[in-house]
């Protein structure tokens, strides 16, 4: 199969099950949530705050309008086994956390810390990151200010909005993990 849509807009899927390119779309009328469609799967999703933004900046609250890559999944090992998915995978321990400081050499990337240290920790007592999907957002060049640590990662109960990054319930999660590998595409906005 080619990697293209085809007359239904639907993404084609990779002859190895991968899918090419998966879109995320603002809801109409509520810019906090919007729709993610991987192939014929098609689920609700909460955005930042902030909407999507072409702009983004540290702190805004907005999620990133463009096309990304995922780059690998983090899961607590503690939680859940394993899920099936063509990302490289990595178990979150309690030291793992991601630079958001915009004058820190290491912004925009994981770093370990200890306990009284800075970061966003990706070890949480919530749900919400027991699955991370990392993507290359600001990565290539990393620019300070232009946004941290934006994931795919779990929803809130309510679906509330994030920080920048887009959520989703884990039995969506869990789907899209099957069929997401490293030339996926993610396109947002």
């Amino acid at each position: 199969m080619k990697n293209n849509a085809n007359s239904t807009g639907y993404t084609k899927i990779r002859r190895s099950g991968q899918l090419s390119a998966i879109r995320v779309k603002p809801a109409a009328g509520n810019p906090r949530r919007g729709w993610l469609t991987a192939g014929p799967l098609t689920i609700p999703v909460a955005l930042g705050r902030g909407g999507i933004l072409a702009n983004k900046r540290e702190g805004d609250g907005g999620t990133p309008r463009g096309s990304f890559r995922p780059r690998q999944l983090w899961w607590r090992g503690d939680r859940h086994s394993r899920p099936r998915t063509f990302l490289p995978a990595r178990i979150i321990t309690g030291a793992d956390a991601w630079c958001e400081d915009p004058g820190d050499r290491h912004y925009n990337q994981w770093i370990r810390r200890g306990s009284e240290q800075d970061g966003d920790r990706l070890k949480r007592a919530d749900h919400l990151y027991d699955f991370i999907i990392e993507i290359d957002h600001n990565t290539r060049p990393r620019i300070a200010g232009r946004g941290s640590a934006v994931f795919l990662h779990l929803a809130r109960d309510n679906f509330g909005p994030t920080a920048g990054c887009v959520s989703m319930t884990k039995s969506a999660m869990l789907r899209l993990l099957r069929r997401l590998g490293p030339r996926t595409r993610i396109i947002i906005g």
